[in-house]
Order: structure tokens, then sequence, then C-alpha cells
């Protein structure tokens, strides 16, 4: 039996795609004591797979955690194969405020150490002994508490497009690097103040309000399921909203927003802008704030130098990678020179501009029916010629299409002229190699849709 994918995520777009069916992305996460990982992995693999669930999912001998895709109308049934569990029964899936049917593409559950990286020693501490969970109503009320301190446990990167007003907002890159700070920063604090925490989906808040209460905190809360939870109580309870801006989330999204104030600026020119992107140079991917003018001019990259690496020949530029680790860049928007307004740390809410409402909800994205055809190949920056491969269906002229990627967006327009394997042609069918003239850059990663008529 097969315990790995067997689609690309190219292939599983466009089965989604020709579906047309609703899906939900959610997420969870129970601490537990698993003893074989390897056989629990295994058996949520055959179960969710049977359902087309994907995500992300990390499983160990402490519990699970899982950032997911459910198609709705499997969600009742997904909820039993959890309920198969004696500790995930009653689990709170936090189901996402703003949807989208491609927040993952590929099921993936990997059997870690641990399901949240914090460098603890977890003998040394009783995990189990944590803090008291507040719905969205109750955390508003010890906020407004003057003996309140509020500390929020994301990463500067997701604390600089929102967070809750007067929260502490480390300077950190990961979790287990704010454990430490917080704890020195906070040491004349321990017996006469409210140490109130909150985090995205309530994981990291999980161990970090033991770790404090450990640490001789002695009035130690936290948010119930996070910012996640928080907003959907805010929206189906009329809680106002403490919190301002947007929530990073780490699917494809990069962020749902929680309110219309804009907090961040444009790391480039400083304009009011918080929609996070990937650099489009592959040599790079740093992960940065930037708006649709610097996007449209930089192309999606981060510097000069990446905007011009992305014009050498593709030759050229795998060979520049070579041997270069660059992970380590992803996330570090605030380690790289090239950006002139970063902003982490000690962080505002004063509201710079108000996000400018969708024209189209998710659910009006989602009844627009269209095909994933290909894929990209090359962009041909200097005649601003696009090149693609049909890997499914035809193309003809006069066809309307949409080119979706991740630094890319969405970007739809009508084939006026095709040539399909260099030759000039009416239509182009699977397996041609397809060029047209195109406005903007294409990435390798990018898809192209046909947009079929109702």
């Amino acid at each position: 039996m097969q315990l790995y994918n067997t689609l690309s995520a190219e292939e599983r777009a466009r089965l989604i795609d020709e579906a047309g069916k609703e899906r939900l992305t959610l997420s969870f996460y129970a601490y537990a004591k698993i003893e074989n990982p390897k056989k629990f992995r295994d058996e949520l693999f055959i179960a969710w797979n049977a359902l087309d669930a994907l995500g992300r999912i990390y499983v160990a001998h402490e519990g699970i955690n899982a950032q997911m895709s459910v198609p709705a109308e499997n969600f009742e049934v997904f909820k039993e194969t959890l309920e198969a569990y004696d500790f995930m029964k009653g689990i709170r899936l936090n189901v996402a405020v703003e949807q989208d049917n491609h927040s993952f593409l590929k099921l993936t559950i990997k059997v870690r150490n641990k399901i949240v990286a914090d460098g603890l020693n977890d003998e040394t501490f009783d995990v189990t002994n944590k803090g008291i969970h507040l719905k969205a109503q109750e955390f508003n009320d010890l906020l407004a508490n003057p003996d309140t301190i509020v500390v929020d446990f994301r990463n500067h990167y997701e604390s600089e497009v929102g967070h809750f007003e007067g929260a502490i907002t480390p300077d950190v890159e990961n979790f287990r690097e704010s454990l430490p700070i917080i704890n020195e920063q906070l040491q004349d604090f321990k017996e006469d103040k409210n140490l109130l925490m909150y985090c995205t989906g309530g994981i990291r808040c999980e161990k970090a309000s033991a770790y404090f209460k450990h640490q001789g905190f002695k009035n130690v809360y936290q948010l119930e399921g996070g910012i996640i939870e928080y907003a959907r109580q805010v929206k189906e309870e009329g809680v106002e909203s403490k919190f301002v801006g947007k929530n990073f989330v780490f699917d494809h999204r990069l962020g749902e927003r929680i309110t219309d104030d804009i907090i961040a600026q444009c790391h480039q020119c400083g304009k009011p802008c918080d929609n996070h992107t990937n650099c489009a140079n592959d040599a790079c991917h740093l992960l940065f704030i930037q708006c649709d003018e610097c996007k449209a001019i930089m192309e999606n990259t981060c510097s000069t130098e990446c905007h011009e690496i992305i014009h050498l020949p593709q030759e050229e530029q795998v060979a520049r990678r070579k041997g270069l680790q660059v992970g380590n860049k992803v996330f570090r928007k605030g380690k790289s020179e090239a950006l002139k307004f970063k902003n982490s740390g000690d962080l505002s809410t004063q509201t710079l501009a108000k996000a400018k409402p969708e024209t189209k909800d998710i659910r009006q994205k989602i009844k627009v029916k269209k095909v994933l055809i290909g894929k990209g190949e090359h962009y041909y920056s200097k005649s601003k010629i696009g090149q693609f491969l049909i890997e499914n269906k035809e193309l003809s002229v006069g066809d309307k299409v949409l080119i979706s990627g991740p630094t890319t967006g969405e970007q739809e327009f009508t084939i006026k002229e095709i040539f399909a394997n260099g030759i000039s042609s009416e239509s182009a069918k699977v397996g041609d190699q397809i060029t047209f003239e195109i406005p903007f850059r294409v990435r390798l990663s990018d898809k192209l849709y046909k947009i079929l008529e109702d």
C-alpha cells in the first residue's frame, strides 16, 4: 500500500479545480503520549488520503500538530478519523477565517522529535501544568487589566503585520529564541502580574505557559485556540477585536485579514502594506513585505542584485545556485540590509492605511470554473514572451486564461496569438510547447489555467 503522494502539486491543483467543490482550511494540535509515532503516521495517511485530505502534519512521541485542507463534504467523516483516538476526542479544529482551495496541495505527514521546535528539555518540568485558557471576551477583559502583561509568542515576521494592542513582540526568528528573552525581561513580575500570551493557533502557548509556570510565574493565561479561534469568535459572536491587522499563516496565503487596519510598510518603499512575498530569485526566496508598485517594478525580487539575477539565462541561474545554502534566508526579512523599511521588536498598532475590500470573496472565487492546462517554463524579458508546456486539454486563440503563482499572484487575460512549437497556430494540444506575449514575468512555479465559460 502506498503511503506517500503519487500526484504532483500541479496535478492535484487540476483535480481540485475540475471537481469544483469547496474545501476547508483548518488546523489543530494535541499533546499526548504516542508510543509509536511511525505507526500513528501511517494510520493517519491511509485514513486521510482516502478522504482527499491534504496538509502538513508533524507527529512525535509528544503529540500531533496539523495544518490541513479538507473537502467540505468529507468534513464530518474527517472528524470521525480523529475521534478514533482517545486523545483527540472532542479536539478543537481551528477553521480559517479566509478559505482557499489551494492552501495545501499535498498530504505530508512527518515524524519529528517534537511537534514544535522549542529547544526545551521537557523532562525538567511538567508540560501538562499549563496556563488557564481564555476565550475571546475573557482575553479582552484581562487584556484591559492594568496588571496584565501580554506577550506575542510568534516570530517577528508574523507580529509585524498584526498583533494585539500593547503586546510585547519579541524580535525573534523562531519560538525557542523567545522563551529565554521573555523570561529574563519579566523576572520582576512573576508574583504580581498576569502573564497573558497568544500565538497563531495555540500550540506554542501550550508549551510556553507550562514553561513559565515552572519558572515561577503565578498567574499564567493563554488565548484558547490562538488568533484563529479568536477571529472566529469576533466574527460570529460580535466580540470587539483587540487584534489589529493581519494574522500570518504558514500556507501559500501567507496571511488572513482580521481587521482592515494596515500597520506595516512595504520594505522597499515604505508605503502602507502588509502583503508578504517570497523573492522570485530561486537562490534567495527571502520572505518580505512588498507593495503592488514595487512588485511590478522589482518583479517580485527583494533587491537590485536579485532583480538582475532573474533576468540571466536559466542555466546561469542554476550554476550560481550550486552549493548555496539559502534556506536560512527564508523568513529572515529582518536580516536583509537591502530592505530599508523593515520593522521588528517594539511594534505599534498605529493604522497606516485601511485595506481595500476584496472585489471577490473566496466563495465567489470558488465559483469561477477553470481547469489547469499547463505550467510555466520560461519568460523572455526583452520581448515579453511567456513559454508554457500544455499538459492537459487544449488552448485556442480567444480563450480566456488565468496565470497563477506564489509571487505572480493571479492574472487574467485573453489569448490573442499562439505559437505552438515555434509555429503560429490557432490552437495548441497536450505536449505542445507554446509561447505568447504576456505583459508580466512568468516563473517556473506558475500555473496556466483555462477559464471555462458557464
